[in-house]
């Protein structure tokens, strides 16, 4: 059995925290696990107007990623198309956006925010406790200094995305 390149670099973010320290090392992680997450997932085609269309990264202020995020998806494509970060600062925003990542800063807001987004394609992640069982598609969550990761696969079925097997394979399922 080989293992792709892509599930290398995936399985490599894993790494501790403790070897950059502090929080901004997990938002580097946590950076590439976004990146990543677009090589793992099939969106339903409606989501893309044609084949120029990137893949849009929207991350609901406030931004936790400083500049990271930008730096690792830029000159970056996936399947043919390249990827675009954007910042957004409530949810009527968030059209055009294939991905949506909430940070921790919204955690009295997660339940109402996870009811209003009803955007078929839309891979919802979010870094706080429950947030997957409340409806959000991935959730990071932290033990023992690594990043790990809950998927909801219900959430992602409600939003017709298919996430492969061997990202799937890495997360504590939850329904």
């Amino acid at each position: 059995m080989t293992v792709s390149p892509k599930l290398v670099a995936l399985l490599f973010t894993f790494v501790t925290l403790a070897v950059d320290g502090g929080e901004m090392a997990e938002y580097k992680v946590k950076a590439l696990f976004l990146y990543n997450f677009a090589q793992f997932i099939q969106w339903p085609p409606d989501v893309f107007k044609d084949s120029s269309v990137p893949i849009t990264i929207c991350v609901l202020d406030p931004n936790p990623f400083e500049d990271a995020l930008d730096r690792i998806v830029e000159s970056k494509l996936i399947a043919g198309r390249s990827l675009q970060t954007r910042r957004i600062s409530d949810l009527t925003q968030a059209a055009g956006c294939q991905m949506l990542f909430v940070s921790s800063a919204q955690p009295r807001r997660t339940r109402v925010l996870l009811t209003q987004l009803r955007m078929t394609g839309l891979l919802i992640v979010g870094e706080v406790a429950g947030f997957a069982n409340d409806g959000g598609v991935i959730n990071f969550k932290l033990k023992d200094g690594n990043v790990r990761l809950e998927i909801n696969v219900t959430a992602a079925e409600r939003e017709r995305l298919h996430i492969s097997s061997k990202l799937l394979s890495l997360a504590e399922i939850v329904r």
